[in-house]
């Protein structure tokens, strides 16, 4: 047996389900191989690592983990590939292709796709498939895990995960997978590992490497991978020290006719951007520590601590790392942020249809709602639209039948309406249901879950850091059923 260490936390131990169960649970079975159980339990834990930061993987000789990974477009081209080993064809694409087609939307493609040989797991991020060809038992949610890994470095690399930005560092990108991906398991998916490793790409860099035919590719081993701490550099000195912890939530809710709210739910995420001399030792504690469930931590974090004490224990990455993500279901815990006032009609034998919707602020805390879009589908059988916005600016498609709403801030003292007629199809019936409302939005300063940080405390080092913390609440999928 082989035994191979990555830096990433299991995914598993992340959604709080034990190896075991998640292997027993998602691990899909080849039909051609016999069934046989590739990961165990963790071995001992190598000295400075508690047992939540560091899950070593035991391996079969020669298996990997991922064979092949395919980035698709979303006019459905594969732009770049790259294999471990050996070559898999791209027709084994054709297999998510036509899932592709089978899908309303493009984030309903199934994440896991079974093929006669291979099985396909994929995410969606910035309008690209990271496609993951697998050809031995794996947990999908391990996978899942390190392709999203994969999107955040070319993120942090390139200031955006785009095609065009992919394609334009093609170099550098081979590089990362080759550095991410050992043998078809992670390796190194810490940002701070693999700036060491490879030099994010200037132009000074790019023009030089041109000249000289160098490379980005660092010639000394990173300082975090000879230390206990593999997430965090040695010898690290800031003139200015600072921390600062953004709490970003999401509201996904559904809210229907009447103004109740049928489904509601928040998930969070606390990102951290820590440049602080040496190797400090950070504690964070909320005041309601309670509200969270389903948890996810950054593999830093000290998940006894947090068990016993709720209190977030860690020696922090340098730079910008998501310290945490979770989940509020609890609907009496949901606050919904914004009410809708709406009335749309369409008369039987009629060719006009009437549309009013108001919108006004609900339960912010006296925070102000920002940034509000309102967007709704209308039916195929309007040709077309005269509205009146008292507030924003609103534009039709007549082909796609899309209206959106530029709302911007709302005024309590003046809520926004938008009001006006559609125009049908001579001799079309009367639609059969009445459009649903999306709306976005962004309220500064306020954690809709009601968290708060209590306090940040460092220990470890003698100077005294200067610290922040900031709010944010935004709209995921917010829908209003009319």
């Amino acid at each position: 047996m082989t035994t191979i260490g990555c830096n990433c936390r299991l995914i598993a131990a992340s959604v709080q389900t034990t190896e075991k169960e998640a292997t027993a649970l998602l691990v899909f079975p080849l039909k051609e191989e016999k069934r046989e159980k590739n990961i165990t339990e963790p071995s001992t834990v190598s000295p400075g690592y508690s047992e939540d930061c560091l899950t070593p993987l035991r391996v079969k000789p020669g298996v990997r983990m991922i064979h092949s990974l395919f980035l698709v477009n979303s006019s459905g081209d594969i732009f770049l590939e790259k294999h471990w080993k050996s070559v898999v064809s791209r027709s084994v694409c054709d297999y998510f292709f036509e899932a592709q087609e089978r899908a309303s939307e493009p984030e309903n493609v199934p994440p896991v796709i079974p093929t006669p040989h291979h099985y396909l797991i994929s995410v969606l991020r910035h309008r690209i498939y990271f496609v993951a060809v697998i050809q031995s038992e794996v947990p999908p949610l391990f996978v899942i895990e390190f392709l999203h890994r994969v999107v955040d470095t070319f993120q942090d690399y390139f200031g955006v995960c785009t095609e065009a930005a992919i394609k334009d560092n093609v170099v550098v990108v081979y590089e990362l997978l080759e550095e991410m991906l050992d043998n078809g398991f992670p390796l190194a998916t810490e940002s701070n590992i693999l700036k060491e490793l490879i030099k994010p790409p200037t132009i000074l860099r790019t023009v030089v490497n041109t000249i000289t035919g160098s490379t980005n590719v660092g010639e000394q081993l990173p300082t975090g991978q000879l230390s206990v701490v593999p997430w965090r550099r040695t010898g690290v000195k800031y003139t200015n020290n600072e921390a600062y912890f953004d709490v970003v939530e999401e509201i996904d809710a559904i809210i229907d006719k009447s103004g109740s709210t049928i489904t509601a739910e928040i998930q969070g995420v606390i990102d951290a951007c820590v440049k602080l001399t040496g190797m400090p030792d950070l504690t964070l504690s909320f005041m309601n520590p309670r509200l969270l469930d389903d948890v996810s931590f950054h593999p830093c974090v000290r998940f006894k601590r947090w068990e016993a004490e709720r209190i977030l224990s860690f020696i922090p990455p340098d730079g910008n790392f998501r310290l945490l993500s979770y989940h509020v279901s609890s609907q009496n815990l949901v606050a919904i942020p914004v009410y809708v006032k709406h009335n749309i009609s369409f008369r039987e034998g009629s060719s006009q249809g009437r549309f009013e919707l108001t919108l006004g602020p609900k339960q912010t805390m006296g925070k102000a709602v920002e940034a509000v879009l309102v967007s709704s589908q209308l039916p195929r059988g309007v040709l077309n639209a005269n509205f009146s916005a008292s507030q924003g600016t609103y534009t039709f498609d007549p082909v796609t039948k899309m209206l959106s709403w530029d709302v911007g801030k709302i005024n309590p003292q003046k809520l926004p309406s938008l009001k006006g007629s559609m125009s049908l199809q001579a001799g079309a019936s009367k639609p059969d249901e009445n459009p649903t409302i999306n709306i976005q939005l962004k309220i500064q300063q306020m954690a809709i879950s009601g968290l708060k940080v209590n306090r940040l405390d460092m220990y470890g080092e003698k100077y005294k850091p200067f610290k922040g913390i900031k709010y944010m609440t935004k709209a995921g999928k917010f829908q209003v059923r009319t």
